[in-house]
């Protein structure tokens, strides 16, 4: 990975209560569900189980001793750590109980949107910026007309949304994924946020790849915290969806039974990459889903709904990529369309580069080439198809034909006799079916 990148910032880890920027009965709440949930009772244990430094959850813990709903349940002693253990007293347990009844949710503190936004700021994609060099290096395993780089690289450099459109089987998906990949660099995902009293989930394993953090030396008196540990480091994140997608995925979801939210698929994309394949194969009409966008592409914010119907902004920072196999005048109205910034035919490829795909594939899967199967291939078969060629065609093909020499029983190889019969399995002949 190799993308030019602005050093993304670590959001400093808070120093007291006066800078969470969190309602104190929240905190003390949630910190005492998490002691009463996963059983911890030291003061190092609690602040790893509510991602707070070590002084932070002391002032919590101190605060909710002097409101007689903790107490210290014994004295400093070498064999604990030097460290004094907590219970819930019962106006404690009295306490949790009700809060518990109130929101389900404990463990890690909830970061406040209005400090998420702070942080979206400096990890933000648009930050990211890329060469044609590096571009070409990111799709080096695929064979792309010398044209559609130049097209592409300003499209990903501006952190945009894009659209992709052209016959299926040509790469929309493969040149989606190799943009995924080359954003190397690393951003800070919280693990829940809070809005108006409510905790909103955002880190999502699915969703997110955490990456190996530093890991100080246990031996050492003063351990640091590089960052706020209410953030998990994360690769850039990436959302794909495809036929599955509908309109109600992009909205808060709300678990009446822990009664938080999860957030959306486009706020878990926060800093990433949203990409939405195969768009016309949804349930939703092509239209009414660029419509939900239109405001989120346009002013860089998302409008999103509590249950209360209470409507409220958080930041919308991804770069969102459509893909399409229809052609945009028939899916889009003009308005729709000028909404989307970038728009980039993907097509099939010509002969030359059908052939460098083809050769390219034929050596990674251990099939010779053959001269006269090759020949027969142009000569014979794509005339039928108006010498129609796709990305998708030799892998196809040369999976069709290892498929039927290992049956066979004899060596990978290409023939015209196996061309004819992986040709046949790659277009069904149109016709009516007797009843």
């Amino acid at each position: 990975m190799n993308m030019q990148t602005s050093a993304v910032m670590a959001p400093p880890p808070p120093k007291g209560l006066a800078q969470m920027k969190l309602s104190i009965v929240m905190m003390r709440d949630i910190m005492l569900k998490t002691m009463f949930r996963k059983n911890v009772d030291t003061a190092s244990e609690v602040a790893r189980a509510i991602c707070l430094p070590l002084q932070v959850t002391q002032e919590l813990i101190d605060l909710s001793r002097e409101q007689k709903l903790l107490e210290a349940t014994g004295t400093l002693n070498a064999n604990n750590d030097g460290e004094m253990g907590f219970q819930l007293t019962d106006a404690g347990k009295a306490r949790t109980m009700d809060a518990l009844q109130q929101s389900e949710y404990f463990g890690a503190m909830p970061v406040p949107l209005d400090v998420y936004r702070e942080q979206v700021k400096r990890q933000s994609i648009r930050n990211i910026m890329i060469t044609r060099g590096q571009l070409t290096d990111a799709m080096g395993h695929l064979i792309l007309p010398d044209d559609l780089l130049g097209n592409l690289g300003p499209a990903v450099s501006s952190g945009r949304s894009i659209l992709m459109y052209g016959p299926p089987g040509n790469g929309k998906s493969s040149i989606s994924n190799g943009i995924r990949d080359e954003l190397g660099d690393k951003i800070y995902v919280p693990r829940a946020i809070e809005y108006a009293g409510q905790v909103i989930t955002v880190y999502d394993p699915i969703v997110h790849s955490a990456v190996e953090e530093q890991v100080d030396d246990p031996n050492q008196l003063r351990r640091r915290t590089l960052f706020d540990t209410r953030y998990v480091k994360c690769q850039r994140p990436t959302v794909i969806t495809g036929g599955e997608l509908s309109l109600d995925m992009l909205d808060l979801v709300y678990n009446p039974t822990a009664r938080t939210y999860q957030a959306p698929l486009q706020l878990k994309s926060t800093g990433g990459i949203f990409i939405v394949d195969d768009l016309g194969r949804q349930a939703e009409p092509p239209q009414s889903l660029v419509n939900r966008w239109i405001v989120p592409l346009e002013e860089a914010k998302d409008i999103l709904a509590l249950q209360s119907g209470e409507k409220f902004e958080v930041p919308f920072d991804t770069l969102v990529i459509f893909s399409t196999n229809f052609h945009p005048n028939k899916i889009f109205d003009q308005a729709a369309l000028r909404r989307i910034f970038y728009k980039i035919k993907i097509d099939g490829p010509n002969q030359e580069n059908f052939l460098k795909i083809f050769a390219l594939v034929a050596n990674k899967k251990g099939i010779p080439l053959a001269e006269d199967a090759l020949i027969y291939l142009l000569q014979s078969k794509y005339p039928t198809i108006d010498n129609t060629y796709a990305n998708y065609q030799p892998v196809f093909l040369i999976d069709q034909m290892i498929a039927i020499c290992e049956f066979e029983g004899i060596p990978n190889q290409m023939t015209p006799e196996l061309i004819d019969r992986a040709w046949a399995n790659m277009f069904v002949k149109d016709e009516e079916i007797a009843k």
